[in-house]
């Protein structure tokens, strides 16, 4: 799948009390570049109820490299990795654009469920097509 890709700026109200970025922003920045990126392909919560289902995460995995800090100009990349009959595996890169580096880089297993029982459900075909591309 092609990455989804944009750039932000570190902003003043996520940096801890080590002076850089803290480590829940980073997972706050990955949900939002998974619902960004689905957006982006017409997406959003509302269809996904409309086909009987959401998201939910099964498990997040961050590797951290560098740190972030405040006015950092920096570029997130996501991706759907692999996708099942029930789970999908999204991948994250986030580069500091400036100082060419990595910052970190992770995955998260989401699960499709049933939006009303919140029991894993199957990923309906569309959506599993709309992620393989």
């Amino acid at each position: 799948m092609t990455p989804y890709t944009y750039t932000f700026t570190v902003s003043p109200d996520v940096i801890d009390f080590n002076g850089h970025v803290g480590n829940v922003t980073y997972l706050e920045w990955m949900i939002e570049a998974a619902t960004r990126h689905s957006r982006s392909l017409g997406l959003d919560y509302e269809q996904c109820k409309e086909l009987g289902g959401t998201w939910v995460a099964k498990s997040h995995t961050i590797e951290y490299k560098k740190p972030a800090l405040e006015g950092d100009v920096l570029r997130m990349r996501t991706w759907i990795d692999q996708i099942g009959n029930l789970t999908a595996i999204r991948r994250y890169e986030l580069h500091n654009i400036a100082g060419d580096f990595l910052v970190c880089y992770g995955q998260t297993e989401w699960v499709f469920v049933d939006a009303k029982r919140m029991r894993p459900k199957q990923i309906p075909a569309p959506l599993r097509a709309l992620f393989s591309k």
